[in-house]
């Protein structure tokens, strides 16, 4: 269920959520963010007490001092959304694109660095390829890209911060956007720009903002407990691919070639990790029958 979930969240982030997002282009990106983070909290908070009601909600009681980490987990993912709805709104859905292009990179270092996560040889050489790829991008180009690695670095540590913590993935969101919540009431006391607007399709579209939101991240988390964090960095190469191809079929964006060579190693990169972990499963599913001689028999 891992891998299902892991498809559902990045399939949701590269074409639902953008376009979903594209539509609310009449509000600020720090207004979307401060709905998103108040029906996100309503939205997770009623499916919670829903549970809770049916006995299937798994709280981290007792508290331990990893779940620490959530205070961690909250401030990177609201950094990534804000970073995220500013290259939507400005534009720059390629720069969102590279941005995660570059963060399953960051994801394995962090696997190999903070949990000690092996690569077998054939996954070093992908990734490898992969990190070719990123930094011929951003040498041909001549800039750093301060947007694409913010929301790289951002989301790898809150990734890493999910893992770590371990708790239910809907526990886990709903304590994210509630330690958020205070900040998004402040915003939307302040600021001009209404919370619920007369016009039904934007008051909607604002409102939905909660399940787009939730979702996504709830079936990432899913994920996250469930997959190595080296797997679950290589699969995220589906969302920015999902982008690119939205920014330039859809909305009218052009691909430079120095990010067209960098896809192509990084779809090298990434034939070459399929097939080892094909190998790699087909070994295990033989091994044990080889070991046991009666599992032959019928």
């Amino acid at each position: 269920m891992g891998l299902v979930y892991a498809l559902a969240a990045y399939l949701s982030w590269g074409l639902l959520v953008p376009i979903h997002f594209r539509l609310l282009g009449a509000y600020s990106p720090n207004h979307i963010l401060a709905e998103r983070i108040v029906w996100s909290s309503l939205f997770a908070g009623t499916l919670a007490l829903v549970l809770a009601a049916r006995h299937r909600l798994n709280l981290p009681l007792p508290l331990r001092p990893r779940h620490a980490l959530l205070l961690l987990s909250a401030a990177m993912i609201g950094v990534n959304w804000l970073l995220y709805l500013y290259a939507v709104s400005s534009g720059h859905l390629l720069d969102a694109s590279l941005g995660y292009y570059i963060n399953p990179l960051v994801s394995v270092a962090l696997g190999r660095v903070v949990l000690g996560e092996r690569l077998r040889p054939m996954q070093g050489v992908a990734v490898a390829i992969a990190a070719a790829g990123v930094a011929v991008a951003v040498i041909w180009a001549g800039e750093v890209p301060l947007m694409s690695l913010s929301l790289a670095v951002s989301f790898a540590f809150y990734g890493l911060a999910r893992k770590i913590v371990g708790v239910d993935a809907l526990v886990g969101f709903l304590a994210e956007t509630l330690l958020l919540l205070p900040a998004a009431i402040v915003w939307l006391v302040l600021t001009p720009e209404p919370f619920l607007p007369a016009e039904p399709a934007s008051r909607a579209l604002l409102m939905l903002t909660g399940l787009t939101t939730a979702l996504p991240l709830i079936w990432f988390a899913a994920a996250a407990v469930r997959l190595r964090l080296t797997t679950l960095g290589l699969l995220q190469y589906v969302a920015p691919t999902c982008l690119l191809g939205l920014s330039v079929l859809a909305f009218g964006e052009r691909v430079e070639p120095h990010r067209a060579l960098m896809l192509a190693l990084i779809w090298v990169a990434l034939a070459l990790y399929t097939l080892d972990a094909l190998r790699d499963r087909r070994a295990a599913v033989v091994a044990p029958v080889r070991s046991d001689p009666d599992a032959m028999r019928v």
